[in-house]
């Protein structure tokens, strides 16, 4: 069964070549991606390969994704989270917040080995499934945290504003997601916020949140797949940040 999908994603790698084209205008911040980045090595490719097929092996047990086609899941989970890897700058600490199938964390921390990458996911099963491709891809820069945003940053707690780039896909609209991701975020931090179609009109209506959590709209990072926001941590978050659990859903900022 799985000789066949590593055919069938050899085949699909072999199609797409590893360039990117950046296409921007001085009179906006945004930026349209127009080849996939797939410039990874040798060793890489065989561990996005295994971590696909792991993902694939589990998807239906633990809910992870609809898109079962090898080649599909290719494209839209590993090409995805690959094209994130020139916005992450120097940084050395990531947190994935709502990473349920590990995306982009996972993939991310594959293609960059010395990221430091935490996975948090508040789904138990989903935990596991996290933990366990982990071990059996050897990532030792991989610590999953099974707990909810919501606690994971609150004051006084070790995960609160000590990350330099914070991941988010398809986790929540963008007004909620920035009081469950803000927080992690070091001051100077960058968010990625992973968006489809109505990622401008998510940003729109998201301006009270960012002006309250201290964030800055920094770039629209247009994909053939997505639409990537990336924000500024410009000061600290306010204490009163986040809210109990459940409270950015009910009450958004």
């Amino acid at each position: 069964m799985w000789s066949a999908v590593d055919g069938r994603l050899r085949s699909a790698r072999a199609v797409r070549k590893p360039q990117i084209s950046l296409v921007t205008t001085p009179e906006s911040t945004e930026t349209v991606l127009t080849d996939p980045p797939l410039d990874v090595s040798p060793p890489v490719e065989e561990q996005l390969r295994a971590f696909l097929k792991l993902l694939l092996h589990s998807a239906q047990l633990f809910n992870l994704t609809a898109i079962l086609d090898p080649e599909g899941a290719w494209d839209r989970h590993v090409v995805e989270s690959l094209r994130l890897l020139p916005l992450l700058g120097p940084g050395k600490r990531l947190i994935d917040v709502g990473s349920g199938a590990g995306l982009p964390g996972m993939v991310l921390a594959i293609a960059r080995p010395t990221l430091a990458v935490t996975l948090l996911e508040a789904t138990a099963k989903k935990a596991r499934f996290l933990e366990d491709t982990a071990k059996a891809l050897a990532l030792s820069n991989v610590t999953v945290v099974a707990n909810r945003a919501e606690l994971a940053s609150a004051v006084g707690q070790p995960l609160r504003e000590s990350f330099d780039i914070v991941t988010a896909r398809a986790v929540a609209p963008l007004r909620i997601l920035v009081e469950l991701t803000a927080p992690f975020a070091r001051v100077g931090g960058t968010i990625i916020a992973v968006k489809g179609r109505q990622a401008e009109a998510e940003l729109a209506s998201a301006k009270n949140a960012l002006w309250s959590l201290h964030l800055e709209h920094e770039q629209t990072v247009r994909q053939p797949t997505a639409s990537i926001l990336v924000l500024r941590k410009k000061l600290s978050t306010p204490a009163k940040y986040p809210r109990r659990s459940g409270e950015p859903k009910r009450r958004p900022l």
